[in-house]
C-alpha cells in the first residue's frame, strides 16, 4: 500500500506541515503502508529541506526504514516502512 501527501496547499504554514507529516506517518503505521510519497514541490527547495529536517528528528526517524529522494523528480520524496510479519504461530508447550 502506498500513501501520498502533497504539501503544495500548505507550503507556507510551518505547524500545519509538521502536523500533516506526522499524520501521514501515523496513518502509514496504522495501515502498514510500505511507502509514503511526499510532494514538497520543486520551488526554492526550502520546503523539501524542512521536510527532511522533520524526518531526521530522532523520534520520527525511528518510525520508518529509510527516505529516498526521487532521482527523476527532485520535488518528491519517498518514505519506506518495514513491518515485521507475524508467523501466526504460538509458542510450544509450557
Amino acid at each position: 500500500m502506498k500513501l501520498k501527501l502533497d504539501l503544495h496547499d500548505i507550503f507556507n504554514k510551518g505547524q500545519q506541515i509538521d502536523k500533516a507529516l506526522r499524520d501521514i506517518i501515523d496513518e502509514a503505521i496504522e495501515k502498514k503502508a510500505t511507502l509514503v510519497e511526499i510532494i514538497p514541490g520543486k520551488g526554492s527547495g526550502a520546503l523539501k529541506k524542512k521536510v527532511l529536517r522533520f524526518l531526521d528528528q530522532r523520534e520520527i526517524k525511528q518510525l520508518y526504514h529509510r527516505v529516498e529522494k526521487d532521482g527523476d523528480n527532485w520535488g518528491r520524496l519517498f518514505i519506506h516502512f518495514r513491518f515485521k510479519e507475524s508467523t501466526g504461530r504460538r509458542g510450544r508447550g509450557r
